[in-house]
């Protein structure tokens, strides 16, 4: 009995995929070197798949233009004949739908606001702060406009703002009115308030930062019910794993962005997204001999170990894609990258979505794209589609004031690889 015990939980853990102290103490799947000192005893880390293991099982669904994906058919599932004899098949009880021939039909499901005595309208309240006139305005707009064809073309829609600079001027509930509206029209299942949170110059202090998030939230709650919030930052630290001067250096250089205030945003149920962005991953880490790929790995191993994702959607961000000009990354270098960038964090069980940067503009001007002029294809871009097992799980952002061809072009090209987008609106 002690033994089934035994097994019966490490079966549990094992589906939980959380890994169990090894018999031996030179267990190959073991990871636990590349966590911190202070990680407490009960938080064992272990693969399920090593990082040459998963780059192989991407191969395998990828390779040969994803021949071995094509060719996969579902399970079937088994069936039982009730007109069988010794087969006995329990009536449902409750089936409004079913009755005997002559019975009348089943009386239409009540809809929309509930009908108030001598004809008064007062006893409904729409809970929503934001007037429905101002609603219908917001949909006239191009952005209005640019959220309902992203809609059309199979695209989840967030908008994509921030409104730190509008708190910090006094302004907070203008600009939640103003993009609140947008954020409320048909189609649109969150909103995401701000970008680089703690790691740009916008706050000073983590005492401001904690009243911005509490003030912003509670305004986006109260305006925009049934809404998701969002936010997006970068936490360096977590790229350190074990290495102890490295938490040491990257705590100091960032005191704004500890692990643990960051995933009290979550734990309290200020945001429910939380989207941590992959551009520091190449440079950051040198001085401690730490590359890109061992920072992401490490850093993705903190965040399943926090168990963030038990309050809300983790993602990670990346402009690794594109290029001045466009993508200039062979078949084989995208597939490398896709495998490092887009495989590993949901295989690390750490992020549910990716969102890939497919256009931007640095400070001198210059474009940097995916996809070339005018949407024009590449390698990078038929790797990016060929993605489809993963497409709901993948993002881009857009702003709908900067076109490549126009607004319905780009978003129907979009939709080819991605199955969500933040729109961007001022």
């Amino acid at each position: 009995m002690r033994f089934r015990k035994i097994f019966v939980i490490g079966l549990a853990l094992s589906l939980l995929g959380i890994g169990v102290p090894a018999w031996s103490d030179n267990d190959p799947r073991s990871c636990n070197d590349l966590m911190p000192s202070d990680t407490p005893a009960y938080v064992v880390c272990r693969w399920m798949a090593t990082p040459d293991e998963a780059a192989d099982i991407a191969r395998f669904w990828l390779d040969n233009d994803g021949e071995n994906m094509k060719n996969t058919q579902p399970v079937d599932s088994p069936t039982i004949d009730c007109t069988e004899e010794g087969n006995t098949c329990p009536e449902v009880p409750g089936d409004s739908t079913s009755g005997d021939v002559g019975d009348p039909d089943p009386a239409p499901e009540e809809t929309g606001a509930p009908e108030c005595e001598g004809g008064s309208k007062d006893c409904y309240v729409d809970p929503s702060e934001l007037s429905a006139a101002e609603v219908k305005s917001a949909g006239d707009t191009a952005e209005g406009q640019a959220v309902k064809t992203a809609a059309e073309a199979g695209l989840r829609v967030w908008i994509d703002t921030d409104l730190a600079d509008d708190w910090k001027a006094g302004k907070l509930a203008d600009a939640v009115k103003r993009v609140g509206a947008l954020a409320m029209q048909e189609g649109v299942v969150g909103l995401r308030f701000t970008s680089q949170l703690g790691y740009n110059q916008t706050f000073t202090s983590v005492e401001e930062i904690d009243k911005f998030m509490t003030e912003t939230t509670t305004a986006l709650r109260d305006a925009l019910p049934g809404r998701k919030l969002a936010v997006h930052t970068v936490v360096p630290v977590l790229g350190c794993g074990a290495n102890e001067e490295c938490r040491t250096e990257l705590t100091k250089k960032y005191p704004l962005l500890d692990p643990e205030r960051v995933g009290a945003w979550l734990s309290k149920g200020l945001v429910d997204q939380l989207s941590l962005d992959n551009g520091h991953l190449a440079t950051e880490y040198a001085t401690w001999k730490i590359d890109a790929v061992a920072a992401q790995r490490n850093q993705w191993i903190q965040v399943r170990a926090r168990a963030w994702d038990a309050y809300g959607t983790i993602g990670a961000e990346d402009a690794v894609f594109t290029a001045p000009g466009s993508s200039q990354l062979t078949a084989e270098q995208a597939l490398k990258t896709i495998t490092e960038r887009v495989a590993t964090p949901l295989q690390a069980d750490a992020a549910e979505t990716v969102t890939l940067w497919t256009r931007w503009q640095d400070p001198k001007g210059t474009v940097n794209r995916v996809l070339g002029d005018k949407l024009a294809g590449n390698a990078t871009w038929e790797q990016l589609v060929r993605l489809s097992e993963v497409k709901p799980r993948l993002a881009t952002l857009y702003n709908p004031a900067t076109p490549e061809v126009d607004v319905a072009t780009d978003l129907k090209k979009y939709a080819e690889a991605f199955g969500q987008v933040y729109l961007s609106a001022v």
